[in-house]
C-alpha cells in the first residue's frame, strides 16, 4: 500500500472540547502512522515553532507549517523557511488600527515571523474590503481563536504545497484533517480530507468525510473509517 501523508490542523482538531489540551489518544493514533512509514505534517494558524515543537515531541514527522502557511519549520535542528512578508501585515495592522472606531489590538500569541494575529473585536469583512480599496497586499482570516493577517497568495493550501515538495511526495497521496475557516485551502487544494463534526459549515461541505464527533474524537473516528486506504 503507498505511503501518504497526513496534513493535521491543531486547535478544534487533535485537541480536547475544541480547545487547549492535545487529545492524548489521538496523537498515539497518529504517531502509530507516522510510525507505520507515512508523514503526519501538522499544518496550523499557530506558530511553526509550536507545532515543530509538538512534532518532536510527539513522534510526528518533522515538519510543521505555521502561521496559517506563512513559515515552514523544519529538521532536527528547526529549521525556517519563510513564505509570507510580516512587513505587510504590520503595515496592514497599523492602517486599520487607526481607521476604525473599534478597539484593534494583538493578541498575545507565542511570537510570528511572518504574520499578525490580532483580537476577534471588529468586522473583519469591513476591515478587509478597506484593505483591498487600499491595495495592501494581505488577507485577514478568522481561526475562531484569533483574526490574521497574513500576505495574500499564503495560506494553509500554499503551504502545504511547500510541505510536500520539501518532503518529495505527491498531492494525491494527501489527506488534510481540520475544522475551521483557515483549512479551507488546504482542503480545496486536496482531494481527500475530514472534518470534525465542530467544523464550520463551509468545510464541511467540500469536505470528503465528516465526523459525528468533535475533535480529537472526531480525528479518531475519521482515521478509522479511513484505515483500508493508509499503512498503520
Amino acid at each position: 500500500m503507498k505511503k501518504k501523508v497526513l496534513a493535521v490542523d491543531i486547535d478544534g482538531t487533535i485537541t480536547l472540547n475544541g480547545w487547549g489540551s492535545i487529545h492524548l489518544d489521538a496523537l498515539a493514533k497518529l504517531r502509530s502512522i507516522k510510525d507505520a512509514g507515512n508523514h503526519v505534517v501538522i499544518v496550523t494558524g499557530r506558530s511553526s515553532v509550536e507545532a515543530w515543537l509538538l512534532s518532536i515531541f510527539g513522534g510526528l514527522t518533522h515538519l510543521a507549517v505555521g502561521e496559517n502557511g506563512g513559515c515552514i519549520t523544519s529538521g532536527d535542528t528547526m529549521h525556517h523557511k519563510m513564505l509570507g512578508n510580516k512587513g505587510d501585515c504590520l503595515r496592514a495592522y497599523d492602517f486599520i488600527k487607526n481607521h476604525f472606531n473599534e478597539e484593534i489590538k494583538e493578541k498575545l500569541v507565542f511570537p510570528r515571523m511572518t504574520e499578525v494575529v490580532l483580537e476577534r473585536t471588529f468586522d473583519i469583512p469591513r476591515a478587509q474590503k478597506l484593505l483591498d480599496e487600499e491595495g495592501f497586499n494581505v488577507n485577514l482570516f478568522d481561526s475562531g481563536y484569533a483574526y490574521h493577517v497574513n500576505t495574500k497568495g499564503i495560506d494553509k493550501g500554499s503551504g502545504l504545497l511547500n510541505a510536500l515538495e520539501i518532503l518529495n511526495v505527491d498531492l494525491e497521496d494527501t489527506i488534510a484533517i481540520g475544522d475551521s475557516e483557515t483549512d479551507v485551502p488546504m482542503f480545496n487544494v486536496v482531494k481527500n480530507s475530514i472534518a470534525v463534526e465542530n467544523s464550520i459549515d463551509e468545510l464541511k461541505k467540500i469536505a470528503r468525510i465528516v465526523t459525528t464527533k468533535k475533535s480529537g474524537e472526531g480525528v479518531l473516528e475519521g482515521l478509522d473509517m479511513i484505515k483500508s486506504e493508509i499503512s498503520m
